[in-house]
């Protein structure tokens, strides 16, 4: 595979599709989601690419503590506009690992496996939580995102004007990768379960 290393490396988000799991797609309906699935669904590897898989392998994680988390049975509520900075990102990932689809998704067979209208999103900005939740149990939780305990190298910025402005020489070039790449790692390795980072709290649950 033509990605770094350490991708591998990177948690693994195991799941449950019933839906997967009738149509024969995927032994006993479990699906495994690594980050290299994230990077081949954006096209590119970002903090923004990373976060949204953590944020994701949280809420699960805290929907579905004896795990694996039922995909399909999630609903996301995105805090903003879908057009909105990095969202319409954000919200392509979480698709990928829950199921939850916009008024694009699938719409079901007589009521079962729907996945439309699961995802959905405000009209404004309202907070930087994103909310899960279970639609069997009604089980919340709102993630939210911070990379700012991660450092930035501070070389970045010039080199970023360089490439853009077409006038970047090859060690610029893989000095910007180089050092893109090691932020993202280290958020996946060293961050995952930092909770400065990734914020978990609970909202209403209703058994």
């Amino acid at each position: 595979m033509n990605f770094p290393d350490f991708y591998a490396e990177a948690p693994v988000v195991r799941t449950f599709d019933p839906f997967a799991a009738t149509l024969g797609a995927a032994r006993d309906g479990l699906l495994d989601y690594h980050y290299q699935d994230a990077v081949r669904l954006a096209g590119h590897s970002c903090p923004t690419v990373a976060g949204a898989f953590l944020i994701g392998r949280a809420a699960l994680s805290a929907l579905y503590p004896d795990g694996p988390a039922e995909r399909g049975n999630i609903a996301v509520h995105m805090p903003a506009p879908e057009d909105e900075g990095t969202t319409g990102v954000i919200a392509q990932v979480l698709t990928l690992l829950t199921g939850a689809a916009a008024n694009n998704g699938f719409q079901g067979i007589r009521g079962h496996f729907r996945r439309k209208g699961l995802l959905t999103f405000s009209q404004q900005r309202e907070t930087e939580a994103i909310v899960f939740t279970r639609l069997d149990n009604h089980a919340s939780v709102a993630v939210s995102l911070d990379v700012s305990p991660i450092p930035t190298d501070p070389s970045q910025g010039e080199r970023l004007m360089a490439i853009l402005q077409d006038c970047a020489d090859d060690q610029q070039r893989s000095d910007f990768a180089s050092a893109w790449q090691d932020r993202v790692q280290r958020l996946l390795l060293e961050f995952a379960d930092d909770p400065r980072v990734i914020r978990v709290m609970p909202c209403n649950v209703q058994q």
